[in-house]
């Protein structure tokens, strides 16, 4: 029998529906935490509120955890000093003439590679979601707009590459965080089962494959189609429709100055991603179970019992010492100045880092209450073991569209949904593609989703019509999604 019984989904409920009805996704998932620890404590107020803030104490207790926040705001302080020493700046400069030379060689023919390459753009700066749509945006929006391209078109094309790009390659901090939702659930390589779901992760794989063919084919419908044909006649934008702002989503300026370099922004962030790999081979050395192995085969049984959260905090560190040492060295920023900016950057990512407190806190609460082997318990008599990564994909869809945050919604679902397929015996790796592909199904359908609105920013869109016009797209993605849920739950058990 069931300790708490009905109880124990009371917490995540109340979340889900806080969050929605109130879009205050901090607040909500506290609620839920406090609530949660109250009922361990059989409604003693007094103790469930310790025990509460006892719960976000722990959360430090795991050093995947604590590397996962670090990072978290390591990158700021990176992306900061990116910023700062006109990195971006610089690139989009490059890229720009590099597409002007282009058109006085082929004037008129170029709408096809200039949307390709806004959107190979969007997925190589896969290290942060934010970075990525404002380096497109701002980027490639006077391009689109002489070649007479849609600014829905641009916001679409930063909005579909960015996210799937983010948690299709885990090497950054999408990865990190939901490596240690897992690790909460008791998966001693978070790495290999990150991976191991990622095969199942449809949704963005989908959204990419279709931002492709739309730039391919050419055959816009919907919206989109409206905003192409009202652009190619001459209008720029609707009557009443508002473009939005990029300043304010900026961690620093460019001072001026600063000459824009785009190898300040290139060899930080590649050092960064080359780094990664080679952190993972020295965190799992230790694992190797066949010293006599080939190279090779060492390298991959390293790959595999490497720590997904030292090899990211290892890699920024030390993109963060070859962008001082390079900065320091050029002239372009200042030693004294390096720790404002340090500062500065890490509490642009204080929302992000806090969020990640109160996810692993909630993940770690649902354990203990076992929600999710409750939900599994009540739900078995009318739903199939086939049907769990589908109901799994819905549901997150449906919190992340609402709530207009993905990481929120991985907080919730992953704790429901590995116990779930657990105690069903269906597929978990099924389960967790589900709730990470729904998650970024509904964040982009969603138009209070911070990615969403910055994609609007960046391409100076309206933000309504960025909505409509990407909505079509995500929603092809997402039901054929579900539709491969349907089919491999059923076939994987």
């Amino acid at each position: 029998m069931h300790e708490y019984g009905f109880w124990s989904i009371v917490p995540p409920v109340v979340a889900i529906v806080l969050a929605i009805r109130t879009k205050q996704v901090y607040v909500s998932l506290f609620t839920g935490i406090w609530l949660g620890w109250v009922i361990i404590n059989r409604g003693n107020l007094l103790e469930g509120t310790f025990d509460a803030l006892q719960g976000l104490v722990d959360t430090f207790k795991s050093d995947g955890n604590t590397r996962t926040i670090m990072f978290t705001l390591l990158v700021g302080a990176l992306i900061a000093f990116i910023q700062r020493s006109g990195g971006v700046s610089g690139f989009v400069l490059r890229v720009s003439m590099a597409m002007e030379r282009l058109e006085e060689k082929s004037p008129g023919k170029n709408k096809v590679f200039i949307q390709l390459l806004a959107g190979l753009t969007g997925i190589l700066i896969f290290v942060e979601t934010n970075i990525s749509i404002l380096t497109v945006g701002t980027l490639y929006r006077p391009v689109f707009d002489r070649l007479k391209i849609s600014r829905e078109k641009l916001a679409y094309i930063c909005d579909s590459t960015s996210s799937p790009a983010s948690i299709l390659i885990p090497f950054n901090a999408w990865g990190a965080f939901i490596m240690g939702l897992l690790a909460a659930q008791h998966f001693d390589q978070p790495l290999n089962a990150l991976f191991n779901a990622y095969i199942f992760n449809f949704y963005p794989m989908l959204a990419l494959l279709i931002v492709l063919m739309v730039i391919l084919k050419g055959k816009d419908f919907g919206p989109m189609k409206l905003a192409e044909q009202r652009v190619s006649a001459g209008k720029l934008m609707d009557e009443g429709s508002k473009p939005m702002s990029s300043e304010d989503v900026l961690i620093v300026h460019l001072d001026e100055n600063t000459t824009p370099k785009a190898r300040n922004m290139v060899i930080p962030i590649g050092s960064m991603i080359l780094l990664m790999p080679f952190m993972l081979v020295y965190t799992g050395w230790g694992g190797i179970t066949d010293p006599q192995a080939s190279w090779p085969s060492l390298i991959f049984q390293a790959l595999g019992n490497g720590s997904g959260s030292a090899a990211v905090l290892y890699a920024v560190s030390g993109a963060l010492l070859i962008a001082f040492l390079m900065y320091w060295i050029n002239g372009t920023i200042k030693p004294v100045e390096m720790m404002d900016l340090t500062l500065k950057g890490m509490s642009g990512m204080l929302n992000m880092a806090l969020l990640m407190v109160f996810a692993f806190a909630i993940g770690n609460m649902c354990n203990e209450l076992q929600t999710g082997v409750y939900i599994a318990q009540i739900s078995r008599n009318w739903l199939s073991p086939g049907l769990v990564p589908a109901v799994v994909f819905i549901t997150s869809s449906f919190i992340a569209f609402s709530t207009g945050t993905s990481w929120g919604t991985f907080a919730i679902m992953i704790a429901i949904a590995v116990p779930m397929s657990q105690s069903f015996g269906s597929n978990v790796y099924l389960a967790i593609a589900a709730a990470l592909g729904g998650g970024v199904f509904g964040d982009h359908c969603s138009p209070i989703s911070d990615t969403t609105i910055i994609s609007s920013m960046a391409s100076a869109s309206d933000h309504i019509d960025h909505v409509r016009t990407q909505l079509p797209y995500a929603m092809i993605a997402g039901i054929v999604a579900i539709i491969l849920y349907l089919i491999l739950g059923f076939i994987m058990g």
